[in-house]
């Protein structure tokens, strides 16, 4: 017998024994396994993590130093590689992980287990598991957990900029942090986007800005990205991205020059709308001023007396305030009379809307 056949009929002894394999189960033809596939995915960011695995269940059998031993490579699931994959680069528990597609492999120990990050994705199991071939290694501890009769991984703690993967069996959970560089990944991908077709747009740009200026980094980045954008389509939208980019760089005259530009464009509503991002700024003495201005031109439109009425609600003149609420009620669109009303009956109440 030669040294390969060997091998082979080891493992499958070795497949045997650990009831992966059943007389239902074929390795040519696609028939239904016991220990079924799943597949899961998280987005954190844009970046993209998913773990391909298959599902063992414990069927009466003692799980942890018994079926799967300590101390030995496991392959964190059943039958082929459990692979995780991740479209960006990573951190682990802290440590740096290119992006790629990763074989994952498991040592259990009773009080640490050490996950394994493995170049080779495609082979069967841990059977020719090779150290050689290690991306990374990190040491997690095991956790107690419900019972649960299938192998599961979950991603949980979901946060802006990271995760954590956790497989769970039995009565045992194996967690690991996952860590995204959003904002870094996020500008190196605008550089890409920008020179597909969204480049010729005025919206490509101002979206890129805007992204820049909410996450407060790389604002000189956001100016030139809010001046291309202009070039393209000089709009409402990108004059007042720009002037709050200028803002936001300590630029407060040109950033004044620049907003005041912004409203000479604006529709009455889009007026309305950026005193009301003002009250929500906190800066109430403006947004009245621009409730103000905006009801001396544009006198006939609802939403007008909407603002009116804030000015009213915020000097306690309620009766007031609520007069000019149902001038706003009367002409609003259907849309938004269920809305308005629930303003003039607060007004009623003499309840302060503007909190």
């Amino acid at each position: 017998m030669n040294k390969q056949l060997l091998r082979v009929m080891l493992i499958v002894q070795s497949l045997l024994l650990l009831n992966v394999v059943s007389r239902a189960q074929s390795t040519i033809l696609d028939l239904p396994r016991p220990s079924q596939h799943a597949l899961l995915t998280q987005r954190i960011g844009i970046t993209d993590i998913t773990i391909n695995y298959h599902r063992p269940l414990i069927n009466g059998r003692k799980v942890w130093g018994n079926l799967v031993p300590y101390g030995q490579v496991w392959r964190a699931g059943a039958n082929e590689n459990t692979t995780i994959s991740f479209s960006d680069p990573v951190t682990i528990e802290g440590q740096t992980l290119p992006r790629g597609t990763y074989g994952l492999h498991m040592i259990p120990g009773e009080n640490e287990w050490t996950v394994i990050f493995s170049k080779n994705s495609t082979s069967w199991g841990s059977f020719t598991y090779n150290q050689a071939e290690d991306a990374l290694r990190v040491k997690v501890k095991p956790q107690p957990a419900d019972l649960h009769e299938a192998l599961t991984y979950d991603f949980d703690d979901v946060k802006p900029d990271s995760v954590v993967a956790t497989l769970r069996w039995e009565k045992v959970a194996i967690p690991f942090k996952v860590g995204i560089n959003v904002n870094q990944i996020v500008e190196e991908s605008l550089h890409n986007q920008l020179r597909t077709l969204a480049q010729y747009t005025w919206w490509g740009w101002d979206d890129a800005a805007n992204f820049l200026l909410a996450s407060k980094v790389n604002l000189d980045e956001a100016l030139k990205y809010s001046d291309k954008s202009i070039q393209n389509e000089e709009r409402y939208d990108n004059l007042m991205t720009k002037s709050q980019v200028l803002d936001a760089l300590g630029k407060k005259d040109d950033s004044i020059k620049a907003r005041d530009k912004a409203l000479a464009k604006a529709s009455p509503l889009q007026v309305h709308f950026y005193g009301r991002q003002l009250q929500g700024q906190g800066k109430q003495a403006e947004a009245f001023e621009i409730f103000r201005t905006n009801a001396k031109k544009n006198p006939n439109e609802w939403y007008v007396h909407s603002g009116l009425a804030r000015i009213s609600c915020a000097q306690g003149d309620f009766q007031n305030a609520a007069k000019e609420m149902k001038i706003a009620l009367a002409g609003a669109p259907d849309n938004q009379k269920s809305y308005v009303e629930g303003l003039v009956k607060r007004l009623e109440a003499k309840e302060d809307i503007n909190k």
